[in-house]
């Protein structure tokens, strides 16, 4: 009997990162994390132990560092860029890189009624993400935004679905909309402004959510991966992902009192998990 290796990678993942850029007195910082994955001819270091084909992961986490210090992390999908070339021009060995960047942000700390130049304060649980998967052939980028915690509290509605024997969930014209939102994005066509884009789409996204006539999250959903395709011409696809964070209304009348439709418990588990893929054509 035989066995055949049909698929391996490896690479170093978690690579934490805090760049300060200092312009005088004015003070930018960039809080990365990256992952990098190598892919090619590493069968013998599997079957035989030979490790002559292994870059390191250690020398992954130390070529991080050093770009960081050669050059200002200004756009994470250019970060990525660098690293992605510069592991395929020597690693003859390599077949693909994988370099996946999440980005926590900061926002300046307002003191005495402007932006403090060098006092930050971290941005809730958002985060910006980039994917840079580059070949000896091409280099394909896909960036997004995960962990953006949203809230409304109007124009939501669920009903009109089907219901069996086990139903028990009232129908509703006006409930609590919470999710917090995954959205990632594959680019094409020509080099895009990759600060400006991301930006465009995240204003597309929340403007949608806020703005649109809800029947359900699907509605939502699919109304925002337009919004954000419409917005900037060099999106190909985009991914979004919304759980449904349920907001229970609290049974008052046990207490002798009616709820308007203003206390609710807020529940993360179990919850529903709403998904898709819009594509230009």
């Amino acid at each position: 009997m035989s066995f055949d290796l049909v698929a391996d990678s490896y690479g170093k993942s978690a690579i934490r990162l805090l760049r300060v850029t200092r312009s005088g007195q004015q003070h930018d910082v960039k809080d990365i994390s990256v992952d990098i994955q190598f892919e090619g001819d590493f069968d013998a270091v599997h079957t035989k132990g030979d490790n002559s084909k292994v870059l390191p992961t250690d020398t992954m986490k130390n070529t991080v560092y050093v770009f960081a210090a050669q050059h200002a992390i200004e756009e994470i999908e250019d970060f990525g860029a660098r690293l992605v070339a510069h592991f395929l021009t020597n690693n003859e060995q390599v077949t693909a890189v994988k370099v996946r960047i999440s980005e926590h942000r900061w926002s300046r700390i307002s003191a005495e009624g402007k932006p403090h130049p060098t006092a930050f304060l971290a941005s809730s649980g958002e985060r910006r993400i980039a994917t840079l998967i580059g070949t000896r052939e091409q280099t394909t980028v896909s960036a997004g935004i995960d962990g953006l915690l949203i809230l409304r509290t109007a124009g939501s509605a669920f009903d009109g679905y089907i219901k069996d024997a086990y139903t028990t969930l009232p129908e509703t014209r006006d409930r609590i909309f919470a999710t917090t939102l995954k959205a990632d994005w594959d680019y094409h066509g020509e080099q895009p402004s990759f600060g400006l884009c991301w930006r465009t789409v995240r204003e597309a996204l929340l403007e949608t959510f806020a703005n649109h006539p809800s029947e359900s999250v699907q509605h939502t959903l699919h109304a925002m991966a337009e919004a954000a395709l419409e917005s900037c011409a060099q999106l190909g696809e985009i991914r979004l992902s919304m759980p449904n964070k349920h907001h229970l209304i609290f049974n008052l009348s046990r207490f002798g009192m009616e709820n308007q439709n203003e206390v609710f418990i807020p529940t993360d588990e179990p919850y529903g998990l709403i998904q898709a893929t819009l594509r230009r054509t």
